[in-house]
């Protein structure tokens, strides 16, 4: 009988730690690497505040551009804005279907009002420009942390305690 009970025992307990280790749990900004056959996670913990933004060198403007984001219910991204200099190549020179385009201090705003999706791709380029992920008032530099000339899945997503383990968490 008291046998049955160790048993008993150690399999509840094994199958707590297995729910521990596999239970996706934290949540976290991901960069999963596409087009390979066993990507490997980067992520950033979440850390309670839900706005986050990427800074990026416009390859041919040579200036900065801002994009704010924010994780919403589900881990889903809502855009909420862009900033940036030129409306040259590649820059939104007006305003869609719930945006809204403004200028001020020769910067250009560009807000979204009702703009959601689950995810997005992000390439990293082989030129030496800026490219970062700001969270909590600190910049992240992707160039440093992924590998130029991949693309990455960019997802708020949650992540078991062995995907973490498996993963490389930005720096």
């Amino acid at each position: 009988m008291r046998m049955r009970r160790l048993v008993f025992v150690i399999a509840i307990c094994s199958i707590g730690v297995g729910i521990f280790i596999f239970l996706p749990l934290q949540k976290v900004f991901a960069f999963t690497e596409t087009r390979i056959d066993n990507p490997v996670v980067h992520y950033l913990p979440f850390a309670g505040d839900d706005a986050f933004g990427i800074r990026y060198t416009h390859s041919i403007h040579k200036s900065d551009v801002l994009e704010y984001y924010r994780s919403v219910a589900g881990n889903r991204i809502q855009m909420l804005g862009m900033e940036y200099e030129d409306l040259a190549i590649g820059m939104p020179a007006y305003a869609e279907e719930n945006q809204t385009l403004t200028q001020r201090d020769g910067k250009y705003f560009l807000q979204f009002d009702k703009e959601f999706i689950e995810d997005f791709t992000i390439f990293i380029g082989d030129l030496d420009l800026d490219l970062v992920f700001v969270y909590k008032n600190y910049e992240y530099d992707l160039k440093k942390d992924l590998q130029r000339g991949k693309s990455y899945l960019f997802e708020v997503k949650r992540i078991s305690l062995y995907e973490r383990w498996k993963g490389v968490r930005l720096t």
